[in-house]
């Protein structure tokens, strides 16, 4: 049965969590996260978590313009990855900026607590008027 996008977006946040958790242990690749998270290759999952990889130097500077008195780095992991993954959307996708927000905060409040899905919030309500 084919997964949702919202099921997969899950699914990236999962992949680049255990990816954060383990990029420097060489005890697994990206490549062996991706292939234990998902059942089938999924491109929109790969085009995600390898846009969120490749280009996550930019997204955190641009989170960490609007995190007052925080970083990105001090985020809990899962919320890093629900902010990465959601910027990048923002960015570097034609994703409509209402299901990009909505999505962040279902994980969200699935997955981290409230002062953390305030600052999802308020990170990517800045990024979408500037």
């Amino acid at each position: 049965m084919a997964k949702t996008r919202s099921e997969l977006r899950e699914k990236c946040m999962i992949i680049l969590y255990q990816w954060d958790l383990l990029k420097n242990s060489n005890i697994i690749s990206l490549e062996e996260i991706m292939k234990n998270n998902l059942e089938i290759e999924n491109d929109f999952v790969k085009d995600i978590v390898y846009g969120v990889i490749t280009h996550q130097k930019e997204i955190d500077e641009k989170a960490n313009k609007y995190i007052s008195e925080w970083n990105i780095e001090r985020l809990e992991k899962l919320g890093a990855s629900i902010l990465r993954i959601a910027i990048f959307e923002l960015l570097y996708t034609d994703t409509p900026e209402v299901v990009v927000i909505n999505e962040a905060i279902i994980l969200a409040k699935k997955y981290s607590d409230e002062s953390v899905r305030k600052i999802i919030n308020a990170v990517l309500d800045k990024i979408i008027k500037e």
